[in-house]
């Protein structure tokens, strides 16, 4: 394909960039890639290579260091008094299970393809560009979104630790809206603070999240033993308010879904392992440890600590903002919790910083963003400049805006992208272009996911009764006949070298479904706060995007076709350099 000049080099080209839009639209949307092109030649555009310096310890270390400071601490609470009194327990549990679902199939895609993408690199060679650049920037906001929103419980732990209430680190300015008029300079300065430090070195982040990890498991370990041997049995079953709802199910069952898809939130670590996929010595091995492993092992936690709170309080008597703290009545106990919260914090602030760099720095490679976000440092082997970038926003959103305000959002994020990584999973198991036709598949995918919505909306809106329990069992069981007839009717068109998600494709189905229900149980705002900003990202996508991946493949960095997945030959699989 012949050079042609940029679509921004001056007002005159963009306008005639954009009169072209359409055209470059069909070109590039359903444009896709190949893992041979995202290890390779994508790859050499960040510069300089990330270096392989992670084993399975580290990416253990890194998951259990992200998903339990950001979990628990910050988002407990609020689930537990709001919508599953102590059946939380059990909301930890479901998110768990839809968790290690999820952590499959990231786990296949990562050994397949050890790339920093996560994600936006899945998508990107199963269904296309667009749907990549949709997911990777609702990934990108997940990220930061619940950055900020930790690093503000942060200050609440910060506060309880030393005995200063939070309030008085933070100072309202009148003129702003509720929910963005509480500053916190703490949570900037904390932010900033993990933003030098993942800049400097990746190992060296590895080893301070080891050390941070390591205290705040023992902190973990006494948050559980203090609770299950000092709280009352009693309080599983009885508000402290006798006018309250009572019952280990005081919102229904149905409360206990609402929970799970807000405490979700606590599982967006182990996706963050995916991203190291690049800086992993031996991916076949330790990226199946690191990020399933890591997933288990907080699930367990995570139930353990939930039960633990609702043994000490009744869920009526509940911080939503700090619930451990204040869980042991401000005495010298309440002051350890305090110290541990805040340090499980830091290291969930620290690998979620470090994923949503490589995420940036992967969707810079593709070019829909500038290419100044994919360099990486010769220096340091770090993506720099996406790490400062978003270190900075990330502060900015910290300084003024309400834990609550974030939560939903960053909720709703996750599961939709979790929900489009198990369709690509599934999509790229029996479709390959050029040997097999995409529309069984298809066919498959889209009744099933219709089948999960309508169980979802039975389930949210239906009167409680026999009619509602027998419209959620048909609905059910045609959701498992679709599964059962996709299964007896379509080949498998590839066989996963190393690693495959087990059951296929029963185990990402199951993952959809559950996304699917998960994502029913949000609240009305948080569609609304979710649309406006996918269609932030679409007009992103149209307006500069398309246009800017459109010349890379016109410059040659781009070369494959569109819709095409090429089928990497024998030579290129034998590559040394690509070797996993």
């Amino acid at each position: 394909m012949e050079s042609h000049g940029s679509s921004f080099s001056s007002p005159r080209t963009y306008l005639r960039a954009l009169a072209e839009t359409p055209a470059r639209l069909a070109r590039r949307a359903v444009s896709v890639s190949t893992s041979y092109e995202e290890m390779s030649a994508v790859r050499a555009r960040s510069g300089s290579d990330m270096e392989k310096s992670l084993g399975w310890l580290d990416l253990v270390g890194f998951g259990v260091g992200g998903m339990v400071g950001a979990g628990v601490f910050v988002t407990t609470g609020r689930a537990s008094r709001l919508y599953a009194g102590p059946s939380v327990v059990l909301s930890y549990a479901i998110a768990g299970l839809c968790a290690l679902l999820s952590a499959f199939c990231y786990t296949e895609f990562a050994v397949d393809m050890p790339v920093a993408g996560g994600a936006f690199s899945y998508l990107r060679v199963t269904f296309g560009e667009f749907a990549a650049f949709l997911t990777g920037a609702n990934l990108v906001m997940d990220y930061v979104m619940s950055n900020a929103a930790v690093a503000r419980g942060f200050t609440a732990y910060l506060g309880t630790a030393i005995g200063v209430p939070a309030a008085k680190w933070r100072f309202t300015v009148a003129g702003l809206p509720n929910g963005f008029n509480e500053i916190d300079v703490v949570a900037v300065l904390v932010v900033l603070a993990i933003t030098l430090i993942i800049c400097y070195s990746t190992r060296e982040s590895s080893v301070v999240n080891m050390v941070l990890t390591a205290l705040h498991i023992i902190f973990i370990l006494f948050v559980i033993v203090v609770g299950l041997c000092k709280g009352d049995w009693n309080n599983f079953t009885e508000p402290g308010d006798p006018t309250h709802p009572s019952g280990f199910f005081p919102y229904g069952v149905s409360g206990v879904f609402n929970g799970a898809s807000m405490v979700y939130l606590s599982y967006i670590g182990y996706d963050a392992v995916s991203t190291m996929a690049e800086e992993v010595r031996n991916p076949v091995k330790d990226i199946p440890i690191g990020v399933s492993g890591s997933v288990l092992i907080v699930t367990v936690l995570y139930c353990l600590m939930a039960a633990s709170m609702a043994k000490l309080l009744p869920y009526d008597m509940i911080d939503p903002e700090a619930p451990f703290s204040a869980a042991f009545g401000g005495k010298w106990e309440s002051r350890v919790i305090g110290v541990g919260a805040a340090l499980g914090i830091l290291t969930s602030l620290l690998v979620a910083m470090l994923g949503q760099a490589r995420y940036m720095c992967v969707i810079g490679r593709s070019s829909v963003v500038p290419a100044w976000f994919a360099r990486v440092h010769p220096k340091t082997s770090t993506p720099v400049n996406s790490s400062a970038f978003l270190g900075i926003l990330t502060a900015a959103i910290s300084l003024f805006t309400d834990l609550n305000v974030l939560l939903n959002l960053v909720s709703i994020g996750t599961l939709f992208v979790f929900y489009m990584v198990a369709n690509a999973v599934i999509f790229r198991r029996y479709v390959v272009v050029g040997r097999t036709k995409p529309w069984p598949t298809i066919s498959f995918l889209c009744p099933f996911s219709l089948t999960a919505i309508m169980f979802s909306v039975i389930w949210q809106i239906a009167p409680q009764g026999r009619a509602k329990a027998l419209m959620l069992c048909v609905t059910a069981v045609i959701a498992a006949s679709i599964v059962q007839i996709f299964h007896c009717m379509v080949k498998q068109a590839r066989k996963p070298e190393f690693w495959g998600v087990p059951l296929m494709p029963w185990m990402p189905s199951v993952s959809i479904f559950l996304n699917i229900f998960l994502l029913g149980s949000l609240d009305r705002p948080s569609y609304v706060r979710f649309g406006y900003f996918s269609g932030f990202a679409v007009l992103v996508y149209v307006f500069y995007g398309v246009h800017a991946s459109f010349d890379a493949q016109g410059n040659g960095s781009f070369t494959q076709k569109n819709g095409e997945i090429h089928i990497e030959s024998a030579e290129e699989s034998n590559d040394p350099g690509l070797k996993v």
